[in-house]
């Protein structure tokens, strides 16, 4: 039986090597759910200046803009099992030097954005290049299935998991969650050790400067129209997105009238819909198509906005929130496999780079979006805003998602033109 569950959640076919970097994900994605509670309650535990607290949460956002093309160009350029450890490795060390410094009380606030803005930065590195390792070990057909269990780790360890468990292990000694976050970090460092990866294409003869392959990436995501259609996609969204859900503890208190104890449940009901994601998703990709999929999921994300912009009830919120996690599982796992598929290797680094700015990109917009409109015209308007700016959108992307439907032929070279 314990065999047969392990063919179920990891078929042999997937590979060792596949398996060594679930184990890798996995044991880091808990790591970082650790620091997701933690951080920002060492930070409050050490100032009550709004800024600062505002700042903390910038500092987390800021280096996937600041260096997530770099990042992309990197990770083409070099040996990506090697980068991952190294940037993992430098994760393992901040988080060690933080939590010694929390333990002996010598940690100022200073020294907490520092590093939280540090740990952020070699995560961007380690994130960029891992979203290319999958499709080096994993057969194209796969794909789907692999990228299921991967993301499986981020919701049930990063998001459902690893923040209550941070937020009780900082109230026993606000030092341990980092401990742990180091210890885990170098575990995955470990497993990530043993796969060894084939060659990504790019030949060691090759000479060119960052900006011309940043530059190559950019033009390239722009020719394919699958890709395109994918990150413009993102980018809008996002801007929707970010600017309701960047009011959504306001939103849990004073329209459906929860506490704090509410609003975590609010995050804790998204991502046990997630794992309801996790659970359909291959039943989902055996009878639907990855272009329909994306359909249903940017109508999901419209109707959500127009649902929590009528009610005032945590009945109707409630479940609401839960179809939302599935879809944003669903969405994210799809619109990652339909990349890998898509993109040479050669090119993959760079091109989830672009993703990774329209990513983050449209969720700074929004936020501010959504900060200005509940200023003015209460905490439901970026939610109106938010599905009348989703419809439009769907309106005009409609037609162009007819495209995914391509991304089954095998990748083009990465210096040919997308039709």
């Amino acid at each position: 039986m314990p065999a047969r569950v392990l063919e179920t959640a990891l078929p042999e076919r997937l590979g060792r090597p596949f398996r060594w970097l679930l184990g890798s994900s996995w044991s880091s994605n808990l790591g970082d759910g650790l620091v997701l509670a933690a951080g920002p309650l060492l930070v409050a535990s050490r100032t009550d200046d709004a800024f600062l607290v505002a700042l903390a949460a910038l500092l987390g956002w800021l280096p996937p803009l600041l260096f997530g093309l770099f990042a992309g160009a990197v990770t083409d350029r070099v040996d990506r099992r090697r980068l991952v450890m190294a940037m993992d490795a430098a994760r393992v060390l901040v988080l060690a030097v933080l939590a010694t410094c929390v333990a002996v009380e010598a940690a100022p606030i200073w020294l907490v954005l520092a590093a939280l803005f540090v740990l952020g930065t070699a995560e961007t590195f380690a994130d960029n290049v891992s979203g290319t390792l999958v499709p080096m070990v994993v057969h194209r057909d796969d794909l789907a299935v692999a990228n299921s269990r991967t993301q499986a780790g981020f919701v049930g360890l990063n998001q459902l998991a690893g923040p209550p468990i941070g937020a009780a292990l900082f109230a026993a000694g606000q030092w341990s969650p980092f401990a742990g976050a180091a210890v885990l970090m170098a575990a995955g460092v470990a497993l990530v050790s043993r796969v060894v990866l084939p060659p990504h294409g790019r030949a060691v003869h090759e000479r060119s400067t960052v900006r011309a392959d940043i530059a190559e990436g950019v033009r390239w995501t722009w020719r394919h129209p699958a890709v395109r259609t994918l990150v413009l996609t993102i980018l809008i969204f996002n801007v929707t997105f970010g600017a309701a859900w960047s009011v959504l503890v306001l939103y849990a208190q004073q329209r459906l009238g929860l506490g704090d104890v509410g609003f975590g449940l609010v995050t804790t009901v998204q991502a046990v819909g997630g794992l309801v994601g996790v659970t359909c998703y291959g039943w989902l990709t055996a009878r639907v198509t990855l272009a329909t999929l994306l359909r249903v999921g940017l109508v999901v994300e419209t109707l959500t906005h127009l649902a929590l912009a009528l009610t005032t009830s945590p009945w109707v919120a409630m479940p609401v929130f839960l179809v939302f996690g599935a879809h944003a599982f669903v969405w994210g796992t799809t619109s990652i496999t339909i990349r890998q598929r898509a993109v040479p290797a050669a090119l993959q680094g760079r091109v989830n780079s672009v993703n990774l700015i329209g990513v983050f990109g449209g969720l700074v917009v929004g936020a501010g979006v959504g900060g200005l409109l509940a200023q003015r015209w209460g905490v439901t308007a970026p939610f109106w805003f938010a599905f009348a700016g989703s419809a439009v959108f769907v309106v005009l992307i409609w037609r162009q998602l007819r495209h995914v439907a391509h991304t089954d032929a095998r990748p083009a070279p990465p210096d040919a033109a997308a039709p």
